[in-house]
């Protein structure tokens, strides 16, 4: 008490006590255990009225550095001598001040890995209760199929309801939705197979809003030349939602039972959405928590879109242009070949070359794996061709075209493979090459048609579950008829070398609508 009232007694203002040495010299000790040296030349101290970037600063004497800081919270005054614990602080401080879009991206890849990983549940628990119910290899591709019933209809739904209600809400409502419905996925399959498909469509059809509402928050929160590696990332969680389910899945069925791993990532998912319903927002400018500099680096190179009219988007308008369709075949190739391995590579390693479920995981799981990897390379080399100078026309039709032609070539190959190895090793090679896509049709949408985005993503991606749902049940019927699955793999190679060839020829990236 001695010492405070000398402190108020000194001066009747801070700054005059401040600047008096006297006052220090004679403390031994502060309350906070520093004793206090004293550089030979005043320190001038800042108002506290203004922000902590405004507040810092350094003053440079005889090779040692003072820094003063002034916080909302209080007075915070600290020397940092020469390399002491302080510097250390104040390094560990600014290396923890992450942008705010990397925390969103963070979140956005957080919650693909959980929307990939509830899809693949089924894929690996469809084994068993294919055995338990006697289902035969046709149906058993009717059941994976029903995730894409809904997964259909919402796509274009949802697409339009991310371009009025922004990305936050409608992934939100999705999160929550489709996490209900993995809950409630062994009770239906106990309790008739009728009950089964309904939840499953009900599962696709809350699904089906987010890849829309992924798209849209990373061209909101991201500057044009970050774009690609945004999604990457997004992405790689997408894929890594497969690894994890693959390898979680049979563990937890031989443990806990058929019901553990959906009662597992649907509490993940319920999880994930109490952090993400306070601390991102559809528009880095509507966010309380990204600093001015940020926020135009953000805006930097954007040409802003009209505000969305509340209005029906143009479908017409939309579909009259072919690098609309260009997308949109893309988008049917890519999912073709991407559900077929989604909900046929378990079965495929364990009846093409009779190794065990686990073991079948094992296999199935390694290649989307490195796809994570893979997507998030494609992504920065694509941003790097931006930043050096390649017209986004360019730089999409480069992606799109290893996207396509490299898994085309690999699948043809496959049809020779003689060990699980060899097919693993394929598999890897296809699907890593498959994740150029990414850099290529799923950003295109937001180049030609940015305002509209969400809406032809929706367009787009109904487009290629479509072809998913065909192609997923035209397996199964090859598989049950012919007895292999060189034929399918053979007419999927085909497809997506005929799409390369036509992305070629009409793809753009500049602005069309």
């Amino acid at each position: 008490m001695a010492a405070k009232s000398a402190l108020h007694s000194s001066s009747p203002n801070t700054s005059s006590f401040l600047n008096s040495k006297s006052n220090l010299v004679h403390f031994r000790r502060t309350q906070l255990r520093f004793e206090p040296r004293i550089p030979s030349k005043p320190i001038k101290w800042e108002s506290c009225s203004r922000t902590r970037e405004q507040s810092r600063e350094k003053v440079k004497q005889g090779g040692r550095l003072f820094t003063v800081r002034c916080t909302a919270e209080g007075i915070e005054r600290g020397m940092l001598i020469g390399g002491g614990r302080g510097r250390e602080e104040a390094v560990a401080s600014k290396m923890l001040d992450i942008p705010e879009r990397f925390k969103v991206v963070a979140l956005v890849a957080c919650v693909m890995c959980l929307c990939n990983a509830d899809r693949v549940v089924m894929s690996v628990t469809v084994v068993p209760l294919a055995t338990k119910f006697g289902w035969s290899s046709s149906f058993l591709g009717i059941v994976q199929s029903s995730f894409l019933w809904g997964y259909i209809f919402s796509s274009v739904i949802g697409g339009a309801l991310v371009d009025r209600y922004g990305g936050k809400r409608v992934m939100a409502w999705g999160v929550a939705l489709w996490s209900l419905a993995t809950l409630l996925t062994p009770w239906a399959a106990n309790h008739s197979t009728v009950a089964l498909l309904a939840v499953r469509a009900f599962f696709g059809l809350a699904e089906g809003v987010a890849l829309p509402s992924m798209s849209t928050l990373s061209s909101r929160w991201f500057p044009s030349h970050e774009r690609a590696s945004a999604v990457g990332i997004s992405m790689a969680g997408f894929h890594l939602g497969n690894v994890i389910g693959l390898l979680l899945t049979p563990i937890m069925l031989s443990t806990v039972g058929i019901s553990g791993p959906f009662i597992l990532f649907s509490s993940l998912g319920l999880l994930w959405l109490t952090r993400w319903a306070n601390g991102v927002t559809s528009d880095p400018r509507d966010s309380p928590f990204v600093s001015k500099s940020e926020l135009r680096l953000i805006q930097a190179g954007k040409i802003d879109s009209p505000a969305s009219d509340g209005q029906f988007p143009p479908l017409r308008l939309l579909l009259s242009k072919a690098p609309s369709w260009a997308i949109i075949f893309a988008n049917i190739t890519n999912n073709w070949g991407y559900f077929v391995l989604l909900s046929w590579m378990p079965i495929y390693f364990n009846t093409v070359f009779n190794v065990n479920l686990k073991q079948a995981a094992w296999f199935s799981a390694v290649p989307w794996g490195t796809m994570a990897v893979s997507g998030y390379v494609a992504g920065a080399l694509s941003d790097s061709l931006i930043q050096a100078g390649y017209s986004l026309t360019i730089v999409r039709k480069i992606m799109q075209s290893i996207g396509f032609i490299g898994p085309g070539v690999s699948l043809l190959c496959l049809n020779y493979a003689k060990t699980p190895v060899t097919a693993a090793a394929l598999m890897t090679i296809a699907l890593s090459l498959s994740s150029f896509s990414q850099a290529g049709f799923l950003l295109n949408m937001q180049d030609i048609a940015p305002q509209y985005a969400g809406f032809l993503h929706g367009i787009a991606n109904s487009a290629g579950t479509l072809a998913a749902i065909i192609s997923t049940i035209g397996t199964g019927y090859f598989v049950q008829w012919l007895g292999s699955f060189q034929a399918f793999l053979t007419v999927t190679a085909g497809l997506y070398f005929v799409t390369a060839i036509f992305w070629n020829l009409y793809a753009t990236g500049e602005r069309v609508f």
